[in-house]
């Protein structure tokens, strides 16, 4: 067994439902740029049952900007977006990541009619929590990383879910 790796200790699940992106177009920073908008009435983060910090928050503004790679294969993700935890406490929730443009999640990004659910895997993100709200500070002094997935159902927006996990020496 090799020692020195960091472990994984599961975290939070974040449900991000999401409305069709808006296209900026050519922006001075290079490649094109998308703009997805968050549904914030059915998107949340909450903790893993056995995880010490507990947080059950509501998003209330979000957004992700995309931009594709030149080589077409990647997207880099950029979120920015704020919580309400039923505590009281305001969390702002950030990632940036990678998402590798399988046939399957192309097809979901690109609206097809035969797009499914994907596997976890094609998107991975580094997360980055603050608040100022003393009881979840602690969030503030770890470092987190997360796989996605696209979750599709009949008659509902489309739903990104994150497995966060903290990274631990």
């Amino acid at each position: 067994m090799m020692s020195g790796f960091p472990k994984l200790i599961p975290a939070f699940t974040a449900h991000i439902a999401i409305d069709p992106p808006v296209t900026v177009g050519a922006v001075s920073k290079g490649a094109p740029l998308a703009v997805v908008p968050f549904v914030t009435q059915h998107s949340f983060l909450k903790s893993e049952p056995d995880y010490p910090i507990k947080v059950d928050a509501v998003f209330t503004h979000g957004a992700d900007y995309i931009r594709q790679d030149p080589s077409g294969k990647l997207v880099r993700l950029d979120v920015n977006s704020i919580l309400n935890d039923k505590s009281g406490a305001i969390i702002v929730y950030k990632y940036s990541g990678i998402v590798t443009l399988t046939e399957p999640t192309g097809k979901v990004l690109g609206g097809a009619e035969d797009a499914k659910t994907t596997d976890f895997g094609d998107g991975v993100t580094h997360v980055l929590l603050e608040t100022g709200d003393e009881a979840l500070k602690e969030l503030e002094a770890k470092i987190y990383v997360a796989s996605g997935r696209f979750i599709l159902e009949a008659g509902k927006p489309v739903i990104v879910e994150y497995k966060i996990s903290e990274v631990s020496a």
